[in-house]
């Protein structure tokens, strides 16, 4: 059992709402203590942030802590229950390998769980050994703070621990834990649990919690429940737009792995395109491309349907009007996506108003950044700098027409052509984490205990809109493969 541990060295000031919901929800669980655990990488910034001392995180106890091997003063561990459709089938789920400390409560007065992931056990494992490797949770401590620096929703890593312990899945691997930040961990999922496995008072419950928590403007709304379910569907098309924008592949789009707070969340097979193709897919489960890159908006509102299914009870008390009331709701992910998506390609391409003809100027832009296999970062890099002679279409009598018409549409707007650069800087990140440089940092650390390649990497992707010198090294493509390349989800 987890040693207690004091929380006035390290700041630790944890408020536990999420236990005290129906006991439906969750199971009291500790973490199962590590042999000996050393600290591979802290995120200061974050820390301090969440009112913690990096100096008392990288202490002994505060390693403990983050290892599961300490109990901080106040918390109170538990594994959260849930259920999923994974890959278009429900079934019954839970935090097989993660457990959610307590709630910290920051300088700013912003609630955060803290969640380690990789910490042993819990009643929801299903015969898993509920830890992690440390390959996959270098991965999710790199992309989930890259997409913080482009802006994008998203859980946070706070560290990465190594165990001491082997882990073993094809082969031996170092066994290590995450501490994930995030707003909140209630999932699409978990309101599916409560739909399937909770009563209607623990329905309620449930909403009641996550208005109060995520969107307490709208707890005095006529029917706040069908505006829980706008709001939600709000946000996830502004997520969903973000990722595009940037070609993010999220790799399993579950409906557990849908935050009902609008955040990216669990990034296990994820990846970041390079050619521009709607198919590109990266995980290695993904055979028939359901999660493919262009099918991310279509499974969105897939999943947000769930989520409308399992408020039907709370909607309306006659069932035909509830279905009603979710339909008309769920009608309008498609509408509030593109608004989103369109919005955000005519900053990536410097346009400030709207034209009736910009989806097809766009649309024409990709449909030819696929026929050559354009990079698709690099492409709106090239067109930032103005050197759309380092794209892969320029000299094709097709791209000379579409520049012409970009540059008329630029010179139908009142900005100065100056404010458009500054525009695009500020919407066309120079780098992303490329997935060739990913993975040598992984092979550096995992292989040879050697973080600094990575700690190099973080700082390059810190600040993805600087444009700096060092960040152009870091833009190149990988060579040739002769095969694509393929994700895991780590488990």
């Amino acid at each position: 059992m987890a040693e207690k541990s004091e929380a006035l060295k390290i700041g630790w000031n944890f408020d536990n709402s999420y236990a005290r919901l129906p006991e439906v929800f969750f199971t009291k669980t500790e973490p199962t203590p590590v042999s000996s655990p050393k600290l591979a990488i802290i995120n200061e910034p974050l820390a301090a942030s969440l009112g913690l001392s990096v100096q008392g995180l990288q202490s002994g106890e505060g390693i403990g802590v983050l290892a599961g091997n300490r109990i901080p003063e106040g918390a109170e561990p538990l594994a959260q229950a849930y259920a999923g459709h994974q890959f278009g089938h429900f079934t019954m789920l839970g935090d097989g390998r993660a457990i959610l400390l307590g709630e910290q409560m920051t300088p700013q007065g912003e609630r955060m769980d803290i969640q380690l992931k990789g910490s042993g056990r819990t009643p929801y494992s299903r015969g898993g050994d509920g830890r992690a490797a440390l390959g996959p949770m270098l991965r999710e401590y790199i992309i989930s703070e890259a997409m913080y620096a482009l802006g994008i929703p998203t859980t946070r890593s706070l560290a990465v621990t190594l165990t001491g312990e082997a882990v073993y899945r094809e082969t031996e691997l170092p066994g290590a834990v995450l501490a994930r930040v995030a707003s909140s961990h209630i999932r699409v999922g978990t309101f599916e649990f409560a739909s399937h496995w909770g009563s209607g008072q623990d329905l309620r419950s449930l909403a009641d919690y996550t208005l109060h928590r995520h969107y307490p403007d709208l707890e005095t709304d006529g029917n706040r429940y069908l505006s829980l379910l706008g709001k939600v569907i709000e946000r996830q098309a502004a997520l969903i737009a973000k990722w595009q924008l940037v070609g993010f592949v999220h790799g399993v789009m579950n409906t557990d792995n849908m935050a009902v707070s609008g955040e990216t969340i669990d990034y296990g097979p994820c990846a970041f395109m390079d050619a521009y193709d709607p198919a590109t897919v990266f995980s290695s489960i993904d055979y028939q491309g359901r999660y493919a890159y262009g099918n991310q908006p279509g499974i969105a509102a897939w999943n947000l349907a769930r989520f409308a299914e399992t408020l039907l009870p709370l909607l309306h008390a006659e069932e035909d009007r509830a279905v009603w009331l979710a339909e008309e709701a769920i009608a309008e992910f498609g509408g509030l996506y593109q608004r989103h998506w369109l919005a955000g390609m005519r900053a990536k391409l410097g346009i400030f108003n709207e034209e009736p003809e910009d989806l097809n100027l766009v649309r024409e832009l990709l449909d030819m950044m696929q026929k050559h296999h354009a990079d698709y970062t690099n492409t709106f890099r090239a067109f930032t700098l103005d050197k759309p002679e380092e794209t892969a279409m320029f000299g094709t009598s097709q791209f000379d027409r579409w520049l012409k018409k970009w540059k008329a549409r630029l010179g139908r707007q009142r900005e100065p052509e100056a404010a458009s650069r500054q525009l695009m800087r500020r919407s066309n990140p120079a780098v992303i984490p490329r997935n060739h440089r990913v993975e040598e940092a992984l092979e550096a650390a995992v292989q040879r205990g050697d973080f600094n390649v990575m700690l190099r990497l973080l700082d390059v992707l810190a600040k993805p809109y600087e444009y700096t010198a060092e960040q152009a090294e870091y833009s190149t493509l990988p060579e040739p493969a002769n095969r694509p390349y393929r994700t895991y989800c780590g488990t």
